[in-house]
């Protein structure tokens, strides 16, 4: 597995003057599990210089996954707690996500593939956000703590985008989870 993360700064004028400072990076309850926690570790922050990012991460059964984030001025940091058993609903974001496991266990699944990849605490991933995904606690027992960074998010909004009702039966009937909502499994 290779990822690969490339920084290019880029001057900009006034870029301060354009952030648009959003306290709540997640509504409550906004993660769709019921026992999920979302804490903002920062409000949206914006890089002084403009920034984009490229991206390049390959995984067992994939295609290269080529991001490339023209506009990346925007960031955002929050922790989730995830409950033992809990899952995330089907969702994308607006921008790409870095996700450092702190503690517990973590396990991913894009919808491209419905394999269940495997991450323990100390490890990370990347998540480039527009593909359909899921993710949830294994444990039986133990709490599970990720860092998300949300790299070239809006200065404003939401940071999930849930997956149409639809399309999340659809997944979870194909890649063989019961995920949060109210979609018919």
């Amino acid at each position: 597995m290779l990822t690969r993360i490339h920084l290019i700064p880029i001057r900009m004028a006034a870029a301060a003057s354009a952030l648009a400072v959003t306290t709540a990076l997640l509504a409550p309850g906004a993660a769709g599990a019921e026992g999920i926690t979302a804490e903002p570790l920062t409000e949206r922050l914006a890089f002084g210089d403009e920034v984009s990012f490229a991206i390049t991460q390959r995984l067992d059964g994939l295609e290269p996954q080529e991001v490339e984030i023209p506009d990346g001025t925007h960031l955002a940091v929050s922790q989730f707690t995830i409950p033992p058993g809990e899952v995330f609903p089907w969702h994308t974001h607006p921008g790409t996500v870095l996700i450092g496991i702190k503690e517990g266990d973590f396990v991913f699944v894009f919808a491209e593939d419905c394999v269940e990849r495997e991450y323990v605490g100390g490890s990370a991933l990347v998540d480039p956000g527009d593909t359909p995904h899921t993710a949830w606690n294994p444990s039986e027992e133990t709490d599970t703590v990720v860092v998300a960074t949300f790299l070239g998010v809006p200065a404003e909004g939401g940071l999930t985008i849930p997956v149409p009702e639809d399309e999340a039966a659809e997944f979870d009937a194909r890649c063989g989870i019961e995920t949060p909502g109210e979609h018919t499994h």
